[in-house]
Order: C-alpha cells, then structure tokens, then sequence
C-alpha cells in the first residue's frame, strides 16, 4: 500500500477512535441530572482570586496562594438531589497537561465554603479536581443551617460528595473526551471522615482514598469535644496556654527521649507516662504550677470522657496534643462546632436542655441517636471498597489537639480486624505523625505527599511502609500574630502502623536517613 495512503488511512482511523471533546465555554448546559453548569470560564496562570467571604479557610483546611496555579477552566455548578438541596460545587480542569486523573478535595468542620486552595495544590500536579460547600454556606462554626432541613445534613453527611464526584466526572469526560482512569480523594479532617464515608456508601467513586484526621466517628467526636471544653468550666479554672505550655515541658521531659533523640517531639504517646501531680503547686507556691482544679481538669482531658459513674466512654487525647488544646478549653463553652451539634440539632427546642449537668453518657447515647446515620462511618462498613481493590491510606498527627488521634487508631483496628488478610495486608495503611498538629504545622515534620502516595499505590506500586515527612522551616502561627523564627529543617520517616521510627544512634537526627522503623 502506498505510505500517503497509509497514513492517510491511519488519520482517519485515529480521529474516528478520538472521542470528541468540548470547548470550556461549551460546558454551560451540560445535562447533569439534578442540577446545572452554572458558569464555565478560562482562568489563566495565577489569575485565581477566591471569592472573598471574611473568615479565611477554618481548620484543617490550609490556605494557599494561587501564583503557581495554571491556566485551568473553571466549572460552577448546583446541584439539587433533593428540593431543599442547594448544593455549591465547583471543577477545575488543567487547559493542558492534564495527567488523565481527577482528585476531590474535602471541608474543614461543620464545611459551608469550597476548599480553593486544596484545589489550587492538586490543579498545579496536572489532576482535574472538584470540591463542595456540601449544601449551605457559613464558617462552618455552627450548624444552625440543618434546622429545620434534614436534607441539608444528609448533603453535608454523605450526598453532596457523591453528587459532586457524578458531576465532576462526566464534566472532565465532555472536557477531554474521556473520563479519568483513576479517581482520588485526599483530605483532612472533615474532609478525612467525607473520603471514609465515599468508601462506605459508594465505594466505587474513588479508586484510592487519603483520609487524613478523619473527623469518625463524627457523633463520638462531639460529645468528646464537649467533655474537653466541660472540665475547666467543672473545675471553676482556667486553662491559659502557659499552663498547657508546663503541662507540654513536663511531657516532654518525661517522654521525649523515646525514639533514642531529644528534639521536643513526643514520638510515642502510647507510652508516655509522665507524672503530673508533681506540676502541683506546694504550700505558698505561686505561679509555674497547677492549681488543684488545674490539675484536675487537665488529668481528664488524657483520661477520656466518663460517665456521672466513672466509666470510661470514649478515649482521651494522647499526652503531646495539649498545646493546641487551647482550642477547645479556652471558652466559656464547649468548642462551638460540637456546643452548636448538640444545642442547635440533638437537643434543639429543649428548653431545659444544661449542657454543664448532662451525664455524658446521655450525650453520647443522644448524640448518636441522632446523627449516627448521616455523620459516622463503621469501622467494619468498607468492604466493598476493599473488594473492589480500593487503596486506604489513614494518618493523623500524634500531637492534633482537635481531634484526638487514639479514634483512628480505634476506627483502624476496627477495620483491619474485618478484613481479609491479603487486602489489608496490600491495600490499608495508617502512619501516625509524632508532633504534628491538626492536619499540619506543629514541632514535628507535618509535610506529607498523601496524593503522591496513593497515586503511586493505586498504580500498581508496593504498599508503603515507610513515607517522609517534612518539617517547614517556617513555623504556623494563629492570625494576627507575628511570623514564627525560622526553625531548622527536618525529615523524618513515618512507619506503617505499628511501627515506630527509631533514631539508629548515629547521623543527623534532622534527615530521614537516621531513623530505623521498628516495633515500639
């Protein structure tokens, strides 16, 4: 056959075979099922502004600039499952690069805004990417907007996640005529607890998941929030962060040294035993000590949250998570996200509701009467998703003050325990973070490739058993405060749970190189 004719031949044959795509301006219109493209624009190379909304990203959601981000095309969208749904999601696809692969990005507490800048990180590594204000708009501080509307906390709990992702993907298969072959979830916090709930409830939405911090169970969660913020208000004290600053030099001078280094991190919270009854302040002692309602009220924030009996209901903080505690033991109520779950949902309307009298085994019972449902995923509910070869990365910062990394160790020995040997064995991981805080920051490494991992993973690469972490050299500060000193730089190994990292005795205890995974 002649070559002009040959490759004549091979054009067409290769644009038959191309599926057809569309402009992004095309995409208005688009037949979504319940719900419309509202908007579909081309941003270019670091022309991304947020829209302003006055209270910046809440926890466990970061905030990033946008310089690095590239020309993308920008999908709004609503999406309306149910007639009081009024769900607000948004798709960024790459104009060029794409690698052929989509992410959804979670929320922060009680959600109420869309996570640009989580965006923004996935868009710059070539990956469509999608996320939701899960139904209503807010700080996310309350949940004041699911009076009334039912159906907005199922959106919040479970639906507009899923709703997005359906949309997310015929969006990116009408851009570039062709759908991802792999779909991730990477996120933290609420966001953690919304990649668990995907894998519970629609296991084929995602082929592998990093559910970091994950805010589960969501019920067990607030009613242990409640008994952090109960104790100095029980005890008539206050807890200032000088007095959780003695109580985090007391633990670690008794639990530093664990890993073989002293270098201000806890690496071991499980076996920590420091003794804070020496903190107490003798007769005439004044200041650099604890009161004895101080030292009571902090002794029950490890203990976990008991009933009017005595009897243990759900686990404490690890010892190391005090000094971000402060967020949850410095108001004259409870954290208002858990105060609002219970004052504004599970008890609402009940005037004679005393959330300084409730036994908390009521609160517990209650609460999870209430929300269990919507808001917690079972430890033992994944199976499908393992089945059909899910990857599932778990992790959480030893030292997060806002939920307490002992609930994912129990969510995983749950989960690890209902499975097959085989698929957990090559299919689930957890890796716990000494010194980092609540999704990040911290006095340990608290930068971590979770997409990279379960992108490698889902790829057909080993499990991993050993990830890094890096520490910023810049620390994190609360808003208005001035910029931390510059810190040295550190990278460490995490190890698969229950590994520990050791430091080998030699080399710098700053690299990576110089710790050894081992059993604790």
């Amino acid at each position: 056959m002649h070559t002009k004719t040959m490759l004549a031949l091979a054009s067409a044959t290769f644009a038959f075979a191309a599926p057809a795509h569309a402009a992004c301006g095309d995409l208005v219109g688009l037949d979504l099922g319940a719900g419309e493209v509202t908007a579909a624009t081309e941003v270019a190379k670091g022309a991304f502004t947020p829209p302003a909304n006055g209270m910046g990203p809440p926890p466990g959601v970061a905030a990033s600039p946008f310089a690095d981000v590239p020309a993308f095309c920008r999908v709004e969208m609503t999406l309306t499952p149910s007639s009081d749904s009024d769900i607000r999601s948004e798709v960024w696809l790459p104009l060029s690069g794409w690698n052929g692969k989509y992410v959804g990005i979670g929320n922060g507490i009680w959600a109420g805004s869309i996570s640009y800048a989580e965006m923004g990180r996935a868009l710059a590594r070539g990956y469509a990417t999608a996320a939701t204000d899960t139904g209503h708009v807010g700080s996310g501080m309350d949940a004041r907007w699911a009076v009334g509307h039912p159906e907005k906390l199922v959106d919040f709990g479970y639906r507009a996640v899923h709703v997005t992702t359906e949309a997310a993907k015929r969006i990116v298969a009408a851009l570039y005529g062709s759908a991802p072959r792999k779909s991730y979830w990477n996120s933290c916090s609420t966001g953690g607890r919304q990649g668990l709930m995907a894998a519970y409830r629609y296991p084929e939405d995602f082929d592998a998941i990093s559910a970091m911090a994950p805010a589960n169970p969501m019920t067990d969660l607030m009613t242990q929030s409640m008994w952090q913020g109960f104790q100095p208000v029980r005890f008539g004290v206050e807890l200032t962060p000088d007095v959780l600053g003695l109580v985090h030099s007391e633990v670690l001078r008794a639990c530093d040294g664990i890993d073989g280094v002293t270098d201000g991190i806890v690496s071991s919270p499980l076996q920590c035993r420091p003794d804070l009854a020496k903190l107490q302040c003798r007769a005439g002692q004044e200041g650099g000590c604890l009161s004895t309602g101080q030292y009571h009220a902090v002794s029950n924030l490890f203990s976990g949250t008991r009933a009017n009996d005595g009897s243990l209901l759900l686990p404490g903080w690890p010892y190391g998570s005090e000094m971000q505690m402060a967020m949850l033991v410095m108001g004259e109520e409870p954290f208002p996200v858990a105060m609002s779950y219970f004052r504004d949902l599970v008890y609402g309307g009940k005037s004679d509701w005393d959330w300084k009298s409730t036994d908390y085994r009521t609160y517990e019972r209650d609460g999870y009467a209430y929300g269990n449902d919507i808001l917690n995923v079972p430890s033992d509910g994944l199976g499908a998703f393992f089945q059909r070869g899910g990857k599932l990365l778990l992790s959480h910062g030893w030292s997060d003050g806002l939920i307490p990394a002992t609930n994912t160790l129990a969510f995983h020995y749950g989960l690890f325990n209902s499975l097959p040997a085989a698929q957990r064995d090559s299919q689930l991981r957890l890796f716990m973070a000494p010194g980092m805080d609540h999704c990040s920051g911290g006095s340990g490494p608290s930068e971590i490739d979770t997409l990279g991992i379960i992108d490698a993973w889902a790829n057909g690469g080993e499990a991993p058993n050993r990830i890094l972490a890096n520490r910023p050299t810049v620390a994190p500060t609360f808003p208005g405060q001035p910029p931390a000193p510059p810190r040295e730089p550190m990278q460490r190994p995490l190890c698969a749970w229950p590994w520990v990292a050791k430091y080998d005795g030699t080399g710098d205890p700053n690299v990576a190189a110089s710790f050894s995974c081992a059993m604790p």
